[in-house]
C-alpha cells in the first residue's frame, strides 16, 4: 500500500514507519493521522512484524499538529480532530507489539504526544521535546495531559504544559521522558538494534507483558498483580512457553513460530 505522507520499510521482522512531510516539519493533519491509522491496522494484522519503529524525515520527528488546519476550526471540529488523534495514539499504545519512537528532531505538541504513546523512546541528542499548546490558546489535544503525568509525574508534566517550553533531549532523559539519548548518526542503528533484541524473544510473551503493564498501570497494585497472574498462567497454554523452556534445557536457540 502506497502512502502520501509515510515511508514504510521492513528490516527482517522490524517495521520502520517514517513520517515523510519535511516541508511542514511532519506536522499532523487529518490526512497524516488517517494514513497512520491504516498503517497500524496493517501492522497489527501482519504476523511477520514483531516490533515497530516510528520516526520522522528531516529535522523533525513531528513538530506538532497542523496549526494551519486547526486555526479555522470551531469547537465541534476541534473535538473531532482531537478524537481522531487520541484514538490513533491509543491504538498505537495498545498495539500488541512493541513500538519504539526514534525521535530524530523536534517532538512538540502532537509530536511529543505521539512519542508518549509509544512503548520506548530513543532520542537524538539534537531533539527538542515539549507541549507548547497553551501558547497557542489550546490544551494538549491528543491525550498529552493524561500520558505525560503518568510518565514523568504530575509536577513535571504541569511545568512542561503550563510553561509551553521545549526541553533538550538530555533534560528529557533526566526526567524520564525518553529512555536513551544518542548522537544523531547513531539514532536509527540504536533503535533497530533494540528492536531486533526485542524481536529475538517470544512474541506472545512480549504481547502479554505489554498487556499486563498497560492494564496494571491503570489500576491498584493488587488488581495489577491479579492481571499479571492471569496472563502468566495463560503463557503456559502457548507453544512459545513450551519452545522457550525446551530450548533453555537443551541449550539451543529458541525458534518461535509465527501465526
Amino acid at each position: 500500500m502506497e502512502f502520501k505522507n509515510l515511508i514504510i520499510r521492513k528490516e527482517d521482522n522490524v517495521c520502520i514507519v517514517t513520517i515523510n512531510n519535511p516541508q511542514s516539519m511532519n506536522s499532523l493533519n487529518s490526512e497524516v493521522l488517517s494514513e497512520l491509522d491504516k498503517v497500524f491496522t496493517n501492522i497489527e494484522e501482519d504476523h511477520s512484524i514483531d516490533v515497530v519503529i516510528l520516526t520522522g524525515e528531516g529535522r523533525a520527528f513531528v513538530a506538532g499538529a497542523d496549526i494551519s488546519q486547526m486555526s479555522t476550526m470551531n469547537a465541534a471540529e476541534g473535538k473531532d480532530f482531537g478524537e481522531q488523534g487520541s484514538k490513533l495514539f491509543r491504538k498505537i499504545e495498545l498495539l500488541p507489539k512493541p513500538v519504539i519512537a526514534a525521535i530524530n528532531g523536534f517532538a512538540l505538541g502532537g509530536g511529543c504526544e505521539l512519542a508518549l504513546a509509544c512503548d520506548i523512546r530513543i532520542s537524538s541528542s539534537k531533539a527538542k521535546l515539549g507541549q507548547p499548546e497553551v501558547g497557542l490558546g489550546i490544551t494538549p489535544g491528543f491525550s498529552g495531559t493524561q500520558r505525560l503525568p503518568r510518565i514523568v509525574g504530575e509536577g513535571r508534566a504541569k511545568e512542561l504544559i503550563y510553561t509551553a517550553k521545549a526541553i533538550t533531549a538530555e533534560e528529557a532523559y533526566r526526567i524520564g521522558l525518553v529512555n536513551k539519548v544518542v548522537e544523531p548518526e547513531q539514532l536509527m542503528d540504536s533503535a533497530i538494534s533494540m528492536a531486533k533484541t526485542i524481536a529475538k524473544n517470544a512474541p506472545i510473551a512480549i504481547k502479554l507483558s505489554k498487556e499486563a503493564i498497560n492494564k496494571g498501570m491503570q489500576t491498584d497494585i493488587d488488581s495489577g498483580i491479579a492481571i499479571e497472574n492471569n496472563l502468566f498462567a495463560l503463557c503456559f497454554s502457548t507453544q512459545d512457553q513450551k519452545e522457550g523452556m525446551s530450548a533453555f534445557i537443551e541449550k539451543r536457540a529458541a525458534e518461535w513460530k509465527k501465526k
